[in-house]
């Protein structure tokens, strides 16, 4: 597999914003040196590029080589065969890497080397197997090449906690309210689902959830039948919808689209909860109408964004 050239690799950012409620992503192939085929959205990636010297630096966690200068920028490298534990994979740094920018940190993720460009239909981006899930909790989705490759997405945000450490849920105000509020959630993230559910038991609010964008709109339907044939107010059972961008089977801006073209879901704001922390991806969210965009993983922003439209 031949490198991507850095300078062709982003180019036509306006065409991908306009990916926003098609249900198709793109991912950049790569591999870590075993017969394994991976693949990273494009939306995080700044480039690719030759290992450049690494600047060895003390106190070092586990599966970071050290640190690079970057246009004036300090940004870790990660050696991303150390989290997902392959087996035969070779050992030493990678001699490529990719730049990476999610979450609002950037880093450098060493590979063995990289492939090509595909675009693929979220609809068939499945989540993992039990057995491949439980490959350190890794491999968020699965989805298939025309040559019958198997492509395993990465869980970059879950690497990235494993090397920052996960960011403490401070002491959050409650909602004060009346009524009893919940909020429906949706993302295929254990890490993040895990930071949400901190959030949301903090300010004292119920919730709804589910792991993906395809069973989040099957349930989101269902309620509202079943609101309908009782009579009563969807509005009542759910204050406020909280997506992921990037979720298998549907993903969050086709899952917007479709709860802001329902009626019954008028009045129910919805906000995109990301790592695609871009201002591209901020547009794609305002393209199908997302109420808000937060990137993550900050719980003090999240629960201020939250807070604000639960107190209304």
């Amino acid at each position: 597999m031949n490198p991507l050239e850095p300078n062709k690799l982003l180019e036509a950012i306006d065409a991908r914003t306009k990916l926003a409620g098609s249900n198709k992503m793109e991912l950049l192939l790569f591999s870590l040196g075993t017969h394994e085929t991976f693949g990273i959205n494009v939306f995080k990636v700044r480039e690719v590029s030759p290992t450049p010297a690494i600047t060895l630096t003390p106190n070092m966690p586990a599966g970071v080589e050290g640190v690079i200068s970057l246009r004036g920028s300090i940004i870790p490298v990660i050696t991303l065969a150390y989290f997902i534990k392959l087996e035969g994979a070779p050992q030493g740094i990678g001699e490529t890497m990719i730049v990476t920018e999610f979450s609002r940190h950037t880093q450098g993720f060493l590979v063995d080397s990289v492939d090509r460009i595909i675009r693929v239909d979220w609809d068939k981006v499945k989540p993992p197997e039990n057995m491949l899930a439980g490959q350190e909790g890794m491999i968020t989705a699965i989805t298939e090449l025309d040559d019958g490759r198997l492509v395993s997405i990465l869980d970059v945000e879950r690497v990235l906690v494993e090397v920052l450490g996960e960011k403490p849920v401070p002491v959050l105000p409650r909602v004060e309210s009346s009524r009893e509020i919940t909020v429906f959630f949706a993302d295929d993230s254990i890490v993040a689902r895990k930071e949400i559910v901190s959030v949301l038991d903090k300010i004292g609010v119920k919730y709804i959830q589910a792991n993906d964008g395809l069973e989040a709109w099957e349930k989101l339907v269902n309620m509202a039948k079943r609101a309908a044939a009782e009579h009563s107010s969807l509005q009542s059972q759910i204050q406020l919808i909280l997506v992921d961008a990037e979720m298998p089977e549907m993903d969050g801006y086709v899952l917007t689209r479709n709860i802001k073209s329902d009626n019954r879901f008028a009045g129910i704001p919805v906000i995109m909860h990301s790592s695609l922390s871009s201002e591209a991806n901020r547009t794609m969210g305002q393209r199908v109408g997302v109420d808000a965009y937060v990137a993550k993983f900050d719980p003090a922003v999240l629960a201020d964004t939250l807070m604000a439209f639960l107190r209304r």
